[in-house]
């Protein structure tokens, strides 16, 4: 595989999903983010597929990055004390010449424990594995949980795409919908919790550009419990939208306008419902705002399923989407769908600020 210099807005996304829930190989990701290989620098890449565990479809799935044995003793003590462990395992790997320094990769399929709380106390179970994941990857020297939804899975390390798809045999996954990711890191660190897709719960986020407003939106997710700890801005998107859709229970496109709204003078300008809903949005939601550059696809299981792209206001980060049949694309650029995807029905190139989604009638 050539690699070619850096070019100016790399890094590089995709996302693919099968609207009626029809499985998709994993090769077709890695065959998209392979056509982007200009874009990355071997700094962190990854996968994360959805429909990946049926037999443990109703469990939550713990993806998890141990630095050594004694972390994972740690992690595995508290885990014992707050869900019921029904499976766990190393995520199967082979070994790839390119990626040195492994830590542990392990997997736990979990419970929620019932909780001894007064009624009027009790979190819901989502909650409950919000709170376990902020435990560890803050108080647990050496641990990070990096995905924690049902029935599917985040894979991501150091090095280019396929190398990375090569170390955890995406091949020998289907999934009714994958996401892709090539890092070229600028103003944070490369490190195995830091590669992307960023997870909780069934939010999982690629994303190509920088988060200006990193501080303002930290803040604001913290007062509700997230804690960001995986040293890059992206990880703030994740907790955002499961802000926004699940807990404050906005529908996804209101949460999508809370996150990349239109200017103050296109609000203004729309005089009807849809104007009114806007300039409420803009007001509550203030801090829930992303300056910057950014192009980010988002794949979601939490009570709607689907694949979403979205853009800042401007679009100052490329994003193009295409149809075929029942399956729908976002990437980067074109050359990555053509690859999965040689014969296109449509091709477009989404409006800035506005969302692209894709639901699933019947989830795999």
């Amino acid at each position: 595989m050539k690699i070619y210099p850096r070019i100016s807005d790399a890094c590089g996304i995709f996302g693919v999903v099968n609207e009626k829930g029809n499985l998709i190989p994993g090769e077709d990701a890695v065959t998209a983010m392979e056509a982007m290989s200009p874009r990355y620098n071997g700094l962190g890449a990854g996968f994360a597929g959805y429909g990946i565990y049926p037999k443990y479809k109703d469990q939550y799935v713990l993806h998890t990055i141990f630095d050594d044995e004694n972390s994972k003793t740690k992690v595995e003590e508290y885990l014992n004390s707050r869900v019921e462990i029904l499976k766990d395992e190393p995520i199967p790997t082979c070994k790839v010449r390119k990626i040195r320094n492994r830590p542990i990769v392990w997997r736990y399929f979990v419970n929620p424990l019932p909780q001894k709380k007064a009624a009027a106390e009790k979190k819901s179970p989502d909650d409950q594995i919000i709170d376990l994941v902020t435990y560890v990857n803050s108080e647990i020297e050496g641990a990070h949980i990096v995905s924690s939804g049902k029935n599917m899975g985040v894979f991501k390390a150091i090095g280019y795409p396929w190398e990375v798809a090569e170390l955890y045999r995406i091949d020998e996954y289907k999934a009714y919908m994958w996401l892709g990711h090539g890092r070229y890191p600028t103003n944070t660190p490369g490190w195995w919790g830091g590669a992307h897709p960023f997870n909780i719960l069934g939010w999982s986020v690629v994303h190509n550009g920088e988060i200006s407003s990193y501080g303002t939106n930290k803040r604001y997710v913290e007062q509700w419990g997230y804690r960001c700890t995986l040293q890059t801005d992206s990880e703030v998107l994740a907790y955002l939208l499961d802000l926004l859709a699940r807990k404050h229970g906005l529908p996804l496109e209101v949460a999508c306008a809370a996150i990349s709204p239109p200017f103050w003078k296109d609000i203004d300008s729309t005089t009807n419902e849809q104007g009114r809903l806007l300039l409420a949005t803009r007001i509550t939601y203030n801090a829930a705002l992303v300056n910057g550059p950014f192009s980010i696809i988002v794949a979601v299981d939490q009570g709607i399923t689907g694949l979403v792209g979205l853009t800042d206001r401007v679009k100052l980060r490329p994003l193009v989407a295409a149809k075929k049949g029942d399956k729908a694309y976002l990437a980067s650029e074109e050359c990555a769908i053509r690859a999965a995807c040689p014969k296109p029905e449509i091709v477009w190139t989404p409006k800035a600020s506005t969302p692209v989604i894709a639901k699933v009638e019947r989830a795999a």
